[in-house]
């Protein structure tokens, strides 16, 4: 991938132009989708896609203009920075508080892609294309932001709370929570492997420490370099990587700590085990809980995956370690 920083000119407006026209019809998927239960909404999302029609043409003139007609073979998932998002347009029937949810995240960082790349164009026109551009794509976050005000009548914040609320996921919980979820599961098959194997509290807690650290480490790192937060708002990249990283091993150190119960212990083993078991069982659903709160994952659903792949990652672990 690379680097925002790093690309061309040419490369930002080749960019700009499968953007725009990616987001026209994803716009017309969620008009289609809407069609029949909120056929004034899906209107919106029509006018939107048209417009961004609209901004492809004038990107294409300009590139057209400036570098010829063969388009360099480079999309924004090229490109360090942008959002990783959930294809959630390949869903039917979705309510259309996700779909807001959604269309707010694309004009976010729309507006941020094209501030940023007026800010590095040299060409004065260019330039002015992509500031125009960049006020375009706000005013469309604002239509998003506004769109079920009159159907989710209760609770309707104010743009700025919305701003605030979704930058605050960005940069704490998703990192934070990629890293607790990383953490308490990952953990289980070595530590549990270990505890069964040894039987020796010292030994397993010396092996789930280790993970533990070496995960947080890893995770840290994969996080920081995965984005350089310039384009996403996902603020600091060595911000996101602390929170990770400490996220990660905070997960795994939770369930390896009872292990420190003396060896000198009647049933040391077991009563460590035991501790650990149910440590184990309330980071899963605490997990489960951050997921279905901030990551609008239906709780149940969330319970029902993080519990079974944890269940699953403890059972592997206690096989291997008793075999």
């Amino acid at each position: 991938m690379k680097n925002f920083a790093d690309l061309t000119e040419r490369e930002v407006l080749a960019v700009a132009i499968s953007a725009e026209e990616e987001d026209s019809r994803i716009y017309m998927s969620f008009a289609e989708d809407l069609a029949e239960r909120y056929p004034d909404s899906a209107k919106v999302f029509e006018e939107m896609a048209e417009e961004e029609k609209g901004h492809r043409h004038l990107l294409l003139e300009m590139y057209e203009q400036r570098f010829g007609k063969n388009l360099p073979p480079i999309r924004r998932e090229n490109v360090k920075g942008f959002l990783r998002r959930r294809p959630v347009w390949l869903t039917k029937n979705l309510s259309l508080d996700t779909i807001r949810k959604e269309a707010e995240t694309m004009e976010f960082e729309a507006e941020r892609f094209y501030v940023k790349a007026a800010e590095q164009a040299t060409d004065v026109g260019v330039r002015r294309l992509l500031g125009d551009l960049a006020e375009a794509e706000k005013s469309h976050e604002n239509v998003a932001a506004r769109l079920t005000d009159a159907i989710l009548q209760p609770d309707v914040r104010e743009q700025e709370d919305r701003t605030r609320h979704r930058v605050f996921v960005l940069q704490y919980v998703q990192p934070g929570l990629a890293g607790l979820m990383d953490g308490s599961v990952s953990t289980l098959a070595p530590l549990f492997a270990a505890a069964f194997a040894t039987h020796q509290n010292w030994q397993t807690f010396l092996v789930g420490l280790a993970a533990s650290i070496g995960a947080g480490i890893s995770m840290g790192f994969a996080e920081a370099l995965s984005d350089d937060g310039s384009l996403t708002g996902r603020g600091s990249p060595w911000l996101r990587g602390v929170t990770c990283g400490a996220m990660t091993t905070l997960g795994g150190l939770g369930h390896t700590l009872p292990y420190l119960v003396p060896d000198s212990w009647a049933n040391a083993f077991w009563i460590a085990t035991a501790i650990a078991g149910i440590v184990v069982f309330f980071e899963l659903w605490a997990i489960a809980w951050i997921r279905a709160r901030y990551m609008d994952t239906p709780f149940m659903q969330a319970a029902f995956q993080i519990v079974l792949g944890g269940a699953i990652v403890l059972a592997v672990g206690i096989l291997i370690g008793g075999a």
